[in-house]
């Protein structure tokens, strides 16, 4: 699967890459990989070997690569995030759970009234007694012009039924009002707390203070204690990069001294590998053989030579004879009849 990505992340790059098979040389096809990967400018600094698991972080570091690749190749940029927009869910749920605590007060209050703890009214009886107190009201508006109702008695009556008109409603956590509770108690909780903490931070500031002044000092003293050692390390050191400069030097010239001498070398070999051949054939009696054979040859070849010129010239001194002879004979022959033609 690595391969496989691999291969199509270098062809969407803009480099040709065949895809793997499942039976080819992975440290083939590995090698192509990083010669990819090589070729868009990217550093491996890694053997291959790391990448025949197919998972890592070499193969991770790959695919990254090959990844930011393909993109600059294709083009891609990347847009502003567009962001829903958010429905008020949460704000009608609180007021639905706010409508349900209100319908639901009068269970609560008549639950809290059975158990005993505290006395409620309630408040629908309450809003029905009101609304027929301001009918009655307006329909005795004259009655009214002048209150005959004792101040001091309706003060014992407001702090008699003042227990009566306490009103409870259960508290919402998604109400803000909590909320903003909770983060007063929390600030005055930190108040607090940074009240008491910050005696320690102060004197946990002044000791580190005091111990950073100490090691300051220390090393002052150190420093200059040391002052002459530190000048003897500093020219140690500059007599060390000379040498090593040296050295580098003397093993750059050390290095060509022993190119030379390779190349002398061998040609000294192919100067002894010559020599070898010329004393094996000087010393070697096969020739003078062939050359005694050779010149018997030629004189056996002379003698039946000179045979042959020596029948030849036979020949021919015969041959000279035998017509020397006939030329006579037919001098002769044409000289008689000449002479008896004479006579007669």
């Amino acid at each position: 699967m690595f391969c496989v990505l691999a291969a199509w992340l270098i062809t969407k790059a803009g480099h040709p890459f065949e895809q793997p098979q499942e039976y080819d040389d992975p440290n083939a096809t590995i090698s192509s990989i990083l010669s990819a990967l090589r070729s868009f400018g990217r550093s491996v600094d890694f053997p291959p070997s790391k990448l025949k698991a197919g998972s890592g972080e070499q193969a991770c570091y790959v695919l990254d690569c090959l990844a930011e690749e393909a993109l600059k190749y294709t083009g891609f940029s990347w847009k502003r995030p567009a962001y829903p927009m958010e429905e008020l869910e949460e704000e009608a749920i609180a007021e639905d759970d706010a409508e349900l605590t209100l319908n639901k007060l009068e269970e609560d209050i008549a639950e809290e009234e059975s158990d005993g703890e505290e006395n409620f009214i309630d408040l629908n009886a309450l809003k029905a007694q009101t609304y027929k107190s301001d009918m009655n009201n307006s329909t005795k508006q004259e009655e009214i012009l002048e209150s005959t109702t004792d101040a001091a008695e309706w003060n014992l009556e407001v702090e008699r039924v003042l227990p009566q008109l306490k009103v409870t409603i259960r508290t919402d956590n998604k109400d803000w009002r909590i909320h903003i509770d909770q983060m007063h108690q929390h600030k005055d909780g930190i108040e607090s707390a940074l009240k008491e903490t910050r005696g320690y931070l102060d004197k946990l500031h002044n000791e580190i203070s005091r111990t950073l002044e100490k090691v300051s000092s220390r090393e002052k003293y150190i420093n200059n204690q040391l002052e002459h050692l530190v000048q003897e390390y500093r020219v140690a050191q500059a007599q060390l990069s000379e040498a090593k400069e040296k050295y580098q030097q003397g093993s750059g010239g050390v290095t060509e001294r022993t190119r030379i001498l390779s190349e002398i070398t061998e040609v000294l070999e192919k100067v002894k590998q010559e020599m070898e051949e010329k004393g094996s054939s000087m010393t070697d009696g096969a020739p003078l053989v062939k050359i005694k054979q050779a010149l018997t040859k030629l004189k056996q070849e002379t003698v039946q030579m000179d045979i042959r010129i020596g029948v030849v010239e036979h020949t021919l001194l015969q041959s000279k004879l035998k017509e020397k002879s006939n030329m006579t004979r037919d001098m002769h022959a044409t000289m008689i009849p000449e002479t008896t033609i004479g006579a007669y």
